[in-house]
């Protein structure tokens, strides 16, 4: 296209504010000044270009005039006509200021048809001027709607899109391309069934096929469509048919939202319901709803079949006709006393069902009206006649159980006063024969001075033995001292009685230097005199594995447990093999040659002994070389004696 010849540099955007000019922009005045401005613009060019006695002295201000109108409007126009009459009949031929017709009547005609043509013409370009201000007007308001549709079109919540009647799309907004992440252009060259799931595409498009016939204005549906990296997305598509005359169909609107979370709730629920459903029918529970005013109880999703119960929906009295007599005051008393608020429904109760007593748990919560009224109640009730039944067969066991454990405890009571008493009278009645041989020797030893060497060595391994026996017999009678009687539980500052035991021992071998410590109290509840015998036994026993141990040290202390405190007795002796810690505390065993150590494996047994009779623990960790350390536990005075007789 040709430039339009007024355009030059910028001229288009000249011609375009030319094209919308409309006189209101301006004021009255400044109008009215460039109508007078035109009209003696155009009076002057007239005179000087040609004299006003050559006809045609109208043509000119006339242009005045439209241009006048063109600027100004209406009245501009007629001002610069009317100034323009005075002109040509006053100031325009000469002598200027008078008539310049000499025939009144043609001065009359021609100015008659000029203010009428004047008219005319300006009253034609006003018209023009309202009529471009209307239309620039709706232009305008065109122009925003048009914009305002299109923001409403990109921006809007749900993807729109406009698809022809064979399935191309035609227009999609940015939502829809977010939505399936494929960018507009790429939509623009697809049709709807190349991103729509496969097993959606025939549902899909018979709706749209009955959509065309004229069988549905407008449909939904639920699809899927597959995005451009591979996801499934679940959106609800709600199409309309636009047609360009009914019989010609022109596009399909369509509205697409995202469903996906929905499914994806949905999905979750029904998973959620089927196992709570699988749950309740695995816990025999059924679910009911109770309308408290009707007094009408309804079981949900046929759980009353769970329960074994004839009805799904049942009356209060229909449910105690089936409640043993028993139970009935009770349960109408609970039932009474939730409904009302005063406590809880929680209730248990039996039921006679096809000729069988069962047992029922039950629970319920109301749903209330403002003033507290209930209305409705939800709850669960749950068979629980096995467990009922196997209570009942654990009380029976328990009872014939107890019955048998108490008369086994008397057996076994006497059985082991028995072995104590046969223990103690065996360790007393050896003592007789010891005696003799010890005696006999000794008179043997005494009555013979000329005895060789040989012979007088036997008797000193007899005398010997016979010794180390009766060691052996008194160990004996004391390990099975330890428990007998019952314990007398009081406070024992252990810290006390390590001390006054150790400065026995020092007291006894003043010419060995120990270095040992006690941690101050030491306090444990517990029998004394059994007590002291433990530290007597351990302490003994340290300050026996340290004699060949330079710098010797003994330590008592207490250490915190996972829940009790230990104490400890801990040296730098001799120590012991780990490999073979399970045979320290079992009489008779020693970890020692006898030319090492003296003594007869009794101690540390005893010491065991006196800890399990007090309901504790004792362990013991070593290495040969590195010393000992042994530590027990007492519970408090409040756990039970697993057996007080016995250990």
């Amino acid at each position: 296209m040709k430039p339009h010849p007024a355009a030059g540099p910028g001229g288009p955007a000249v011609w375009q504010r030319i094209r919308n000019w409309h006189p209101s922009r301006h004021g009255l005045w400044l109008r009215l000044v460039v109508a007078v401005a035109l009209t003696a613009l155009a009076a002057w060019l007239r005179i000087a270009l040609a004299p006003a006695e050559s006809g045609g002295r109208f043509i000119t201000l006339s242009l005045a005039a439209a241009l006048s109108a063109l600027y100004g409007g209406f009245t501009a126009g007629m001002t610069s006509t009317v100034l323009g009459m005075v002109l040509v009949n006053f100031f325009m031929v000469e002598p200027y200021g008078s008539f310049a017709f000499e025939d009144p009547l043609e001065a009359f005609w021609l100015n008659l048809w000029h203010f009428s043509t004047q008219l005319v013409v300006v009253g034609a370009i006003w018209w023009m001027q309202r009529q471009n201000r209307r239309l620039q007007l709706l232009h305008d308001e065109l122009e925003v709607s048009r914009r305002r549709f299109r923001d409403s079109f990109e921006h809007s919540a749900a993807g729109i899109t406009q698809v022809d009647p064979h399935g191309k799309l035609m227009l999609v907004n940015q939502t829809f391309c977010r939505m399936l992440g494929y960018t507009e252009g790429e939509l623009l060259r697809m049709r709807f069934q190349d991103f729509t799931h496969p097993d959606d595409i025939l549902p899909d498009e018979a709706l749209l096929q009955q959509t065309l016939r004229g069988e549905r204005e407008r449909y939904s549906i639920e699809k899927r469509y597959i995005r451009k990296d591979g996801q499934v997305l679940w959106v609800h598509l709600t199409v309309a048919l636009v047609r360009r005359t009914p019989d010609v169909p022109e596009y399909f609107i369509s509205v697409v939202q995202d469903i996906s979370a929905i499914k994806e709730a949905e999905a979750a629920a029904r998973t959620s319901e089927r196992l709570m459903r699988q749950a309740h029918t695995l816990a025999g529970l059924a679910s009911w709803e109770a309308d408290i005013p009707a007094n009408r109880f309804r079981t949900l999703d046929n759980s009353y079949r769970q329960l074994g119960l004839p009805w799904a929906e049942f009356t209060g009295p229909d449910l105690m006709a089936l409640v043993h007599p028993s139970d009935r005051e009770r349960i109408l008393q609970d039932w009474a006393d939730a409904v009302k608020g005063v406590r809880p429904y929680n209730s248990t109760y039996r039921a006679r069902i096809d000729g069988r007593d069962h047992w029922f748990s039950v629970r319920a919560e109301f749903e209330r009206d403002a003033e507290g009224r209930a209305l409705r109640g939800f709850g669960v009730t749950q068979d629980i006649t096995e467990r009922k039944l196997t209570e009942r067969h654990i009380q029976r066991l328990n009872a014939s159980l107890e019955q048998r454990i108490r008369e086994r405890t008397r057996e076994l009571k006497a059985a082991y006063d028995e072995l104590e008493s046969y223990s103690y009278a065996v360790a007393h009645d050896l003592r007789s024969p010891l005696r003799l041989i010890n005696g006999f020797a000794q008179a043997l030893d005494e009555d013979n001075p000329a005895l060789d060497a040989g012979s007088r060595k036997h008797l000193d391994r007899i005398k010997q033995a016979s010794r180390k026996m009766g060691l052996l017999i008194d160990g004996l009678l004391k390990l099975s001292q330890v428990g007998r009687g019952e314990l007398q539980r009081q406070p024992v500052n252990l810290s006390q009685m390590a001390t006054r035991l150790l400065e026995e021992l020092t007291a006894e071998s003043p010419r060995r230097h120990v270095d040992w410590s006690v941690e101050p109290d030491l306090v444990v509840t517990a029998d004394p005199s059994l007590m002291e015998a433990l530290l007597q036994n351990l302490l003994h026993n340290a300050w026996k594995y340290t004699e060949g141990t330079p710098e010797a040290r003994i330590r008592v202390y207490a250490q915190p447990d996972e829940r009790d405190l230990r104490f400890c007795v801990a040296d730098n002796g001799s120590g012991f093999d780990m490999s073979r810690a399970d045979k320290l505390f079992q009489p008779f065993q020693r970890l020692h040659q006898p030319h090492e150590f003296s003594g007869l494996g009794i101690g540390l047994a005893t010491a065991h002994r006196i800890v399990l009779r007090h309901g504790g623990t004792m362990q013991a960790t070593g290495a040969p070389g590195k010393g000992a350390t042994f530590c027990f536990s007492v519970p408090p005075v409040d756990a039970p004696d697993s057996n007080p007789t016995r250990h």
